[in-house]
């Protein structure tokens, strides 16, 4: 839908990206192309203002920062409080709660950052906030764990409302913080739009092609419809759905067939994997009313409270997205993330979008990916 073409890497950026992103423990850990989709790119200068350049050098660190996060966060064990890129991406920073840890952190590459609390400490007191009557969590937009102040947010509309659900969830309010916002986030679903799939009269966008056993299909929202629905375009039946506390569901699709593909501005991205890309790391999604757009993921894990109850465990982003797109696919390089859940605002002013985990709606249904 859009009239910018693909921007193609030079021989420098793509020697660039070879040089920065492929070594064996990377590549044999998030399964990297060996150069990214020019696709990608394009959108990633177009949505965070980065010259080719930084694009490129930006998915190269982003690759390695996944495997030091994983590495280090074995290694810290319990005094682990996660990890994040910095505004630029071009530094990877550990939280501990032990700084006799922080010279293994360096040694790694990544800066080190001795916080009060872990982040199993951090999630513990989210999970606490989870647990709260549905009463006091309708008052507020979302809650999460955020990591680079070492702390929990609830974000709602009145301060009042923020801390009715803290009481409500009886923690301690020094490590939990009201941020008051006029975000309310609700699922997208019901425009017209580009590469969709119908429920009746209404309208979904497609997530990723999995398969269970010999079935094709594919993943998407659970609002979007519930088990035994069926779908047009293509023609499939809902086998399995969850919403609220949830937000995915899978389509069987037999007699289509699966491809490793997401659709972008310039043309199809190759999906390779699923490994969860780390917070401050750049991110695409498709769907059927705005196409291909990018932003930045901000917080994992995030609770969201949408008017028809709360879900939590989804993935929160800048990307922008509106009512139609929901279900579609959210892609950080070459790795599946999530499908579209919801989010506030539009991509004519800018917004909050956040998508259910993919690997989550595999395991639930037993699906196996499609990749190339």
């Amino acid at each position: 839908m859009f009239s910018r073409g693909p921007l193609m890497a030079g021989a420098a950026t793509v020697a660039l990206y070879l040089a920065a992103a492929v070594s064996p423990a990377v590549a044999e850990t998030a399964s990297l192309s060996p150069t990214p989709p020019p696709s990608v790119v394009d959108a990633l200068q177009r949505d965070l203002g980065l010259t080719a350049e930084q694009a490129v050098t930006r998915l190269a660190t982003e690759a390695r920062a996944v495997t030091t996060e994983s590495n280090l966060s074995r290694t810290l064990g319990g005094k682990y409080a996660g990890a994040w890129l910095n505004a630029d991406a071009s530094q990877l920073i550990v939280a501990t709660s032990d700084a006799a840890t922080t010279d293994a952190i360096r040694a790694q590459g990544a800066q080190p950052v001795v916080v009060s609390r872990t982040l199993e400490e951090l999630t513990a007191l989210k999970e606490r906030l989870d647990q709260a009557p549905e009463q006091a969590k309708a008052g507020a937009s979302l809650w999460y764990v955020d990591l680079p102040t070492n702390s929990v947010v609830v974000q709602a509309a009145q301060q009042a409302a923020g801390d009715a659900l803290i009481a409500a969830a009886g923690v301690n309010n020094d490590a939990v913080r009201v941020a008051v916002t006029s975000e309310q986030p609700r699922p997208f679903i019901d425009i017209i739009g580009g590469s969709p799939y119908y429920i009746g009269s209404s309208r979904c966008s497609v997530g990723f092609s999995v398969t269970r056993g010999g079935t094709p299909g594919f993943v998407t929202a659970g609002h979007c419809g519930r088990a035994g629905y069926t779908t047009t375009n293509p023609t499939g039946t809902f086998q399995g759905s969850s919403f609220p506390g949830n937000d995915y569901a899978w389509v069987a699709a037999p007699g289509n067939t699966p491809r490793p593909w997401v659709r972008s501005s310039g043309g199809n991205v190759v999906v390779r994997g699923s490994a969860q890309a780390v917070v401050g790391s750049s991110i695409c999604r498709s769907g059927s009313t705005t196409g291909w757009r990018c932003g930045v993921i901000q917080q994992h894990n995030a609770t969201v409270t949408y008017p028809q109850g709360t879900v939590s465990g989804l993935t929160r982003t800048s990307a922008c997205a509106e009512p139609g797109d929901s279900g579609g696919s959210f892609i950080s390089g070459s790795q599946a993330q999530g499908v579209t859940s919801g989010g506030s605002g539009n991509c004519r002013t800018g917004g909050t979008t956040y998508h259910q985990p993919v690997n989550e709606i595999l395991s639930a249904y037993r699906l196996t990916l499609t990749v190339g």
